[in-house]
């Protein structure tokens, strides 16, 4: 009743900015049918834990009803906070949005489909609080994905290791927790292809991780794709580090050396032996062997030059990160205006 009249005088915000302990992001896409499962699972940890909280959903672009269930899922629980995307951007477009948005001393990034369970929440907290760590990661036991999956995952992480310096015994799980001060600085990032783990390994080194269970999804397949996966990786590849320019570079060096040598050991044995040499075609097969493996590597190498190029391109045009077309913070403006015309 208090509140209500507050309203009608206008005295309350239309967004909360109370500060809270939590922040949980979550990108979503296609998840009408877990997304109450969530809100209510996360609701029912974090209160048991004694930690305010608010769970920041971000419709990135989902063709399902999603939008309309977070619409609904706000007017219930006043932590939830909704954000939908006009077209779908990607899904660290969609965290870095949240994280925009996100007013805790500690954010949580978490799937939309309770893989990752918020019972572990909490213990996330309270592994960042006693080891002094800026970001902690949930490392899963055994993953309930398919073979491919951890495959490209574990191939993900050793170019992770040689690209942005990530330490071996670091998995870059999707489920992490990471100081508000550390959000800000990687949310600070407006290029069109952002890559949070890349982000948070170029403003800090102080990581640490616990043990938790990767459960089965909830409802439905799972909508990340070989493709997906490939973009993913092609992020984390060409937009956070040089290192498979300076591959070409010496790729080529070694290149030439080798082609020198060759080139040199051929004239002295054509000088040397000059009756081995006849008129036939011998050699033809090796010949177009070795000039289709060259014109393989050259195509190789302007492809890496040429995803450089487009990524610059892109950049320098401003094509934008993400693009907000409504939040919930809108449907509370709403029932402000309408309470207060009464």
């Amino acid at each position: 009743m208090r509140e209500h009249d507050a309203l009608r005088r206008g005295v309350l915000p239309a967004v909360d900015r109370r500060v809270r302990d939590i922040s949980v992001v979550v990108p979503v896409y296609r998840s009408e049918a877990s997304l109450p499962a969530l809100a209510a699972a996360v609701d029912k940890a974090l209160n048991a834990a004694k930690l305010s909280y608010e769970l920041i959903l971000v419709s990135d672009g989902s063709p399902d009803r999603s939008w309309l269930v977070i619409k609904q899922l706000a007017t219930r629980y006043p932590t939830v906070v909704g954000l939908c995307h006009r077209r779908n951007f990607g899904q660290d477009n969609a965290i870095l949005t949240g994280l925009r948005r996100a007013s805790g001393r500690a954010v949580v990034i978490m799937d939309d489909d309770l893989q990752h369970s918020p019972d572990d929440i909490p213990k996330l907290y309270e592994q960042m609080n006693r080891s002094g760590a800026d970001v902690v990661y949930a490392h899963f036991v055994e993953k309930k994905q398919k073979a491919w999956k951890r495959f490209g995952s574990w191939i993900n992480g050793k170019f992770a290791q040689w690209l942005i310096d990530k330490p071996p015994n670091i998995y870059m799980s999707p489920f992490k927790i990471a100081r508000k001060e550390v959000a800000d600085l990687i949310a600070a990032f407006d290029g069109p292809f952002p890559y949070v783990d890349s982000l948070l390994f170029q403003v800090t080194d102080r990581f640490s991780f616990i043990q938790t269970e990767h459960h089965p999804r909830l409802a439905g397949p799972s909508t990340y794709t070989f493709a997906k996966s490939l973009s993913v990786w092609s992020r984390l590849a060409f937009s956070f580090s040089v290192k498979p320019l300076r591959l070409v570079s010496w790729t080529g060096i070694a290149a030439l050396v080798i082609s020198f040598v060759a080139v040199l050991m051929i004239v002295i044995a054509r000088v040397s032996y000059p009756d081995e040499f006849g008129n036939s075609a011998a050699g033809w097969a090796s010949l177009m062997v070795l000039l289709l493996v060259i014109g393989g590597l050259q195509m190789l190498f302007l492809g890496i030059l040429g995803e450089y190029a487009g990524r610059t391109h892109i950049n320098i045009n401003r094509k934008p990160q993400s693009v907000v077309a409504e939040t919930t913070d809108d449907q509370q403006n709403q029932v402000q205006q309408v309470t207060m015309g009464r």
